[in-house]
């Protein structure tokens, strides 16, 4: 028989696997900010940085003494390392072998790359890292001075080619740019790289997204991973019927959760705690589940012409009381060091503002502090009639 959860139990447990609001920290920050990214499975990338960038961002949420520093100690020490789960992100070394499906599969034709193979810029670009050690797409860039030579555009599309199929790792970032070497000399010494079997990957897919989000469905463990739903699906089955994965209702929709991940309800929820999230947070990264569960209808409106903007460029979903509960499209301009909040928008359900209003200043707080800003200067609140009084609060910090 399946269980039933109702939605305020449903979003407990979701919030509590993805440990945010974070826990009261222990042990050093940088062991806290390995916990974050192994527990999680992944950190998205982005190259916005209207404010602090994503990855930067959805870490700070979950370790309060976060620094970026952090996590390039992590990549230098080999513990964390860049490749691609749903988009570009930091996954946890210890997972190494489960990114070897795609590469594989990409190097076997099984799968597409995005650019065509050009053997001989590929071998080009191989032999000078090979030779010369790491480096980054602009040291292709002669602008075909010599003969021989070849632009950056090419070049910059076999690194992405040799890195997409695991050829080359990424052991660093300068100024944002990656820098690219040979992958046998990025992994650290006694690594697992045998692929998985399809079955054991399968399962890694299902198992490792219900400890970081407490329960699922398929197609959230098959999101934007391809050829996975039918093997996905048939490993459930398998599981479903070993009593590894539990079925749950959820307003008339089934989940599926691990037997022990319900035993999480007996713990307290932060809910007095407030946070700011970034878009690419991976409680929001799929859209159609924050619907479902939080009633929560989210789109990043960067990509939408300006026009149409319905909250603004980059509006961050707020985090308060175990809800979604308003978006606040900001701007750091660092030049100033003042954070422009463009638009808040409250939801239609948020109530007890007083309270809200106590806890949004007191993470706008600490906001500017991770955003380096000692200003902060309010532009439009929906609705109007809550300006005032945020506007007071936001008066006590600057």
């Amino acid at each position: 028989m399946e269980e039933t959860l109702s939605l305020p139990q449903v979003r407990k447990l979701v919030l509590l696997s993805q440990r945010v609001p974070p826990a009261k920290p222990t042990g050093s920050a940088t062991a806290a900010t390995l916990s974050a990214i192994e527990h999680l499975g992944y950190i998205q990338i982005d190259t916005i940085s209207v404010v602090e960038r994503a990855h930067d961002h959805t870490l700070w949420n979950r370790n309060p003494r976060y620094e970026a520093s952090q996590l390039a100690q992590l990549l230098d020490s080999k513990e964390v390392f860049e490749y691609w789960s749903h988009a570009a992100a930091y996954l946890p070394m210890r997972d190494y072998r489960f990114s070897l499906p795609r590469k594989m599969a990409l190097a076997r034709g099984d799968q597409e790359h995005w650019y065509d193979r050009d053997d001989r810029v590929i071998e080009m670009v191989l032999e000078r890292i090979r030779k010369e050690g790491p480096l980054m797409a602009k040291d292709f860039d002669n602008a075909g001075k010599q003969p021989g030579d070849w632009k950056a555009k090419p070049a910059k599309q076999a690194l992405e080619y040799l890195f997409m199929q695991g050829d080359l790792m990424v052991p660093r970032r300068v100024n944002f740019h990656k820098v690219y070497d040979l992958t046998e000399r990025v992994l650290p010494g006694g690594i697992d790289t045998s692929e998985p079997e399809p079955e054991e990957y399968a399962r890694f897919l299902i198992t490792r997204f219900l400890e970081a989000n407490g329960l699922g469905r398929p197609a959230e463990f098959a999101y934007l991973r391809k050829n996975t739903k039918r093997l996905i699906s048939a490993t459930m089955d398998e599981m479903i019927s070993n009593g590894e994965l539990l079925p749950i209702r959820v307003e008339g929709l089934t989940f599926y959760t691990l037997p022990n991940s319900l035993e999480a309800l007996s713990q307290p929820l932060g809910r007095s705690k407030l946070k700011i999230l970034s878009p690419f947070d991976n409680l929001l990264i799929q859209r159609k589940r924050i619907t479902d569960l939080f009633g929560f209808d989210y789109q990043i409106e960067c990509y939408v012409p300006a026009a149409k903007r319905q909250y603004g460029y980059f509006s961050l979903p707020i985090l308060w009381d175990g809800k979604l509960v308003a978006r606040m499209d900001c701007k750091n301009e660092r030049k100033h060091s003042l954070l422009h909040i463009h638009h808040l928008a409250l939801e239609p359900h948020l109530s007890k503002l007083d309270a809200f209003l106590d806890a949004l200043h007191r993470e706008l707080k600490a906001f500017l502090r991770f955003n380096q800003c000692s200003g902060i200067q309010l532009h439009k609140v929906s609705p109007a009639g809550f300006k005032p009084a945020l506007q007071a609060a936001l008066d006590d910090l600057t």
